[in-house]
């Protein structure tokens, strides 16, 4: 079932000290939002299925990553860091002033949203993780390999970077470019859905009217991610001790594995507000089964962001707006009195 996005929304754009991050406001602008954030090599547009089944009376904000969608890249010769991502997020609280944010998160963002909320729990009211619950590990020596590869390629990535001012990348007609995004998911995304995380991915070719290449930050393939080990990934989870955490499993991802078991564990028996499903599907069961993934975590904002009486109401009209208004005023003056 394939559902598009209808919903109200604004465009935004988030000043930032490189040049800024562009968001989309779905939905409810009188209350807090929730902060969507999208999977390595995604965008916003991974959420367009899943938005409109959420509950009404709360707006999703979701932002497009450094080097992602149609947010700019991070300037030549630097590299991407997890830190890099989480330090948007603050900077997003930060614009608006929120003491505290409410987060939905898919695969790279879930792992970065784990350690954000493990070391500022105060700051985080509801944390939402698709198919993934903890930080990535990886033993000493594949480690060193692995940081010796992506120095590497990222060196061969700014490289091209640099040479797009004057030599355009490899283009390809729209079908390709869709073949292309659904082989390089591992088959994770359905073919019907990849228009929705391809179309924030490329630009139209200058040289080839029919054709488009893809525009997101090459250098993105070899970001570095924050490693953990076991015991240091146990600690982060044993400080996520109160803060209502909701996490969904594809049935066929294997993401989630006997390894997260330690920090599954932690979070069952310490925090009385975490919850684990599963539901049918790929690594992104939040784009291919929406329906699904909706009927478990709508009941969980419903429970931990219930409805503002001042902010919203079942016709959502500006008489009952005012009308609720007034009985919050009256409530305050009431108190006021005892």
């Amino acid at each position: 079932m394939t559902m598009i996005c209808t919903i109200k929304f604004e465009d935004l754009r988030f000043s930032m000290p490189w040049g800024y991050v562009v968001g989309r406001w779905y939905g409810n602008r009188k209350v807090r939002p929730i902060l969507a954030l999208h999977g390595w090599l995604d965008n916003m547009g991974t959420w367009n299925t899943l938005i409109p089944l959420l509950p009404e009376h709360i707006g999703i904000l979701c932002i497009d990553f450094p080097g992602h969608g149609l947010s700019p890249k991070l300037p030549k010769g630097i590299i991407y860091h997890t830190v890099d991502y989480i330090c948007v997020i603050i900077r997003i609280m930060q614009e608006y002033n929120w003491q505290k944010v409410s987060i939905l998160s898919h695969s790279m963002s879930s792992m970065l949203s784990f350690l954000f909320t493990a070391i500022h729990p105060e700051r985080v009211d509801m944390l939402i993780s698709i198919d993934i619950v903890r930080m990535r590990y990886r033993q000493p020596k594949p480690h060193i390999e692995f940081m010796r590869n992506n120095i590497e390629k990222y060196l061969i990535e700014d490289e091209r970077l640099i040479m797009m001012d004057v030599i355009e990348p490899p283009s390809y007609t729209y079908e390709r470019a869709e073949q292309i995004l659904f082989e390089g998911s591992h088959k994770s995304v359905d073919m019907d859905n990849c228009k929705h995380i391809l179309n924030r991915n490329i630009a139209k070719s200058k040289i080839y009217p029919d054709k488009y290449y893809f525009s997101r930050d090459g250098r993105i393939k070899y970001y570095f991610d924050f490693i953990t080990s076991a015991p240091f990934a146990a600690e982060l989870a044993k400080r996520i001790h109160d803060v209502p955490y909701c996490v969904i499993k594809g049935s066929e991802s294997n993401y989630i594995n006997e390894d997260s078991n330690e920090v599954i564990e932690i979070l069952r028996e310490r925090n009385p507000h975490f919850e684990l499903h599963e539901i049918n599907g790929t690594h992104h069961v939040h784009l291919n089964n929406p329906v699904e993934v909706a009927d478990v975590i709508n009941p969980f904002i419903n429970r931990h962001r219930p409805p503002l009486l001042q902010s919203w109401s079942l016709s959502d009209g500006e008489d009952n707006v005012k009308r609720s208004d007034n009985i919050t005023e009256n409530i305050k003056r009431n108190r006021s009195k005892l």
